[in-house]
C-alpha cells in the first residue's frame, strides 16, 4: 500500500466513477481510474442498494486494476433535492489563562452547532465556517493563536436525509468498501474546478449532472448558499425523447453529438438523420430544431438558478461571474446561454492541477467531482480538508414541447 493514499466515488445518475490518487506534498499523482454505467440511482438517490453496489464494485475493480493495490477507504460524493442548507451564527468563551485561541477552541464552537434544533429525519452533513469573529471583530479566516475572550463563527450547515445517506452508506458498504467520508457534490467539484480568485470575488458554480445539478455560491473565499436542482442532463435528454419520438438511447446519442444549449452557437444548420421506429421510417431535421427543445430546459434551469439566487440576496455579491461544469455544461453554447441568462460572464470549469499519473483520464468538466474528492488531505475529514483549503489557498417550456410534438406527429 503507498502511503497518503485517497480515493473518490462520485454516485451519479449515469455513471459511477471512481478514482483512486495518492498525495506527495501538496501534488497529486492519479493511480487508477474507473466508470461504470449507472442504474440504481434516481436523481442523485440511491433507488436499488444492488445494483448500486454493482456499480461500484465495477467502477473500484477498473480503479485497483490500473493502480495495482487495492483501497477500502472512500470519500463518496452526496447529491439530491433532500439537500438543504442554513446559516448559523454561535459562540464559546475563551478561558485560558492567556486567552490565546486554540484548535480544541475550534472543535468546541464546531461541537456546539450540533446542538441546534433541525427535523428529526435530517442530520448535519457539513459545518463550514464561513467567518469568524474574535470579541466582536470578524473577517477572520483563521483565528487560531489569536487573543481573545469570545470566539464567534457564522456557519454554513448543510443538512441531509438520513434514509438517504443510509442508503448510499449500505450500496458502499455491500460492494465491500468504506464509507469514510460523505461529502456534498458542489463543495467536491469547487475544489477541482474553481479559482481562489474566483471565490474571493464571487463565484457562482453549477455543476450540471445526469440527475440534479449542484449550485455552489462563493464570496470572500467562504461557501454562502448551497442548493440542488431536480432538473439536469436526463431531463434534457427525455424532452428530446418525447418531441421526437425516439427511444432514450438515440435521444442521448442526438444531444452529445448535434446538441447546441443555444441557437446563437450553431455553426452550420445542416440536416440530421433520426432513426424510425416500428412502422415509421428515418425522418431529417434540422439541427436548430434539435437546439430549440434543448434550449427550453437549459433556460429553465438557469432561470430556476437564477431566481434562487436574487431570493437568497447573493446575485449582486457574483462579481466573478458563472462556473459551469458537469457532463451537461459540454453542451455546445451552454456557457453563452448561461451569460445570457444570468448577465454575468461565464465560463467552463475544469479539473484544475491534477498533477501527474492518469489526469488526463478525468481532466473533463463531468469528472469534476470526482477530481474534487481526492482533494482531501489524508488523515483529515472532508470538512477539516474543506476548511484548510479554503483558507490556505492550497486547491485551486411546455408550449414549444407541443408545437414541436405537433409537428413529428403530422409528418
Amino acid at each position: 500500500m503507498k502511503k497518503n493514499v485517497i480515493a473518490g466515488l462520485d454516485l451519479g445518475t449515469t455513471k459511477v466513477c471512481a478514482v483512486i490518487a495518492e498525495h506527495v506534498d501538496s501534488n497529486i499523482n492519479i493511480l487508477g481510474f474507473g466508470v461504470a454505467p449507472s442504474e440504481g440511482l434516481t436523481r442523485g438517490l440511491v433507488a436499488n442498494i444492488a445494483k448500486t453496489a454493482e456499480a461500484i464494485t465495477e467502477a473500484m475493480n477498473i480503479a485497483s486494476n490500473r493502480a495495482g493495490f487495492t483501497i477500502k477507504e472512500l470519500n463518496v460524493g452526496v447529491a439530491g433535492e433532500h439537500i438543504t442548507s442554513l446559516r448559523h451564527r454561535n459562540y464559546v468563551t475563551i478561558n485560558n489563562p492567556d486567552h490565546e485561541i486554540s484548535q480544541s477552541d475550534l472543535d468546541r464552537l464546531k461541537l456546539d452547532v450540533h446542538t441546534i434544533r433541525i427535523p428529526s429525519d435530517r442530520e448535519i452533513l457539513h459545518i463550514i465556517p464561513e467567518e469568524y469573529f474574535v470579541d466582536h471583530t470578524g473577517g477572520i479566516d483563521d483565528p487560531i493563536g489569536m487573543c481573545g475572550s469570545r470566539l464567534e463563527a457564522v456557519n454554513h450547515v448543510v443538512l441531509a436525509s438520513i434514509p438517504a445517506l443510509q442508503n448510499i452508506k449500505k450500496s458502499v458498504e455491500r460492494a465491500g468498501y468504506i464509507p469514510k467520508d460523505l461529502v456534498l457534490q458542489p463543495i467536491a467539484s469547487s475544489l477541482s474546478v474553481l479559482e481562489e480568485n474566483e471565490k474571493d470575488l464571487g463565484v457562482v458554480l453549477i455543476d450540471i449532472g445526469g440527475g440534479t445539478t449542484d449550485v455552489a455560491v462563493f464570496h470572500r473565499k467562504a461557501i454562502k448558499h448551497t442548493k440542488v436542482i431536480g432538473v439536469a442532463g436526463n431531463q434534457v435528454t427525455n424532452d428530446i425523447r418525447e418531441t421526437l419520438g425516439i427511444v432514450t438511447t438515440e435521444a442521448e446519442k442526438l444531444k452529445r453529438e448535434h446538441g447546441y444549449a443555444t441557437e446563437h452557437a450553431i455553426i452550420r444548420d445542416e440536416d440530421i438523420y433520426i432513426k424510425g421506429v416500428g412502422a415509421r421510417g428515418n425522418v431529417k431535421i434540422p439541427v436548430s430544431l434539435l437546439t430549440q427543445i434543448i434550449s427550453v430546459r437549459m433556460k429553465e434551469l438557469f432561470t430556476l438558478i437564477d431566481n434562487d439566487l436574487r431570493n437568497s440576496g447573493l446575485k449582486s455579491k457574483v462579481k466573478a461571474g458563472i462556473v459551469l461544469t458537469g457532463g451537461g455544461s459540454l453542451l455546445t453554447g451552454c456557457d453563452e446561454l448561461a451569460s445570457e441568462i444570468f448577465g454575468l460572464p461565464a465560463r467552463i470549469g475544469v479539473p484544475l492541477d491534477l498533477g501527474t499519473g492518469l489526469s488526463k483520464e478525468v481532466g473533463s468538466p463531468e469528472f469534476a467531482t470526482v477530481a474534487g474528492l481526492i482533494r482531501g488531505i489524508p488523515g483529515k475529514s472532508a470538512q477539516e480538508s474543506y476548511a484548510r483549503a479554503s483558507r490556505e489557498g492550497k486547491f485551486k417550456v411546455n408550449n414549444v414541447f407541443k408545437k414541436l410534438t405537433d409537428f413529428f406527429e403530422n409528418l
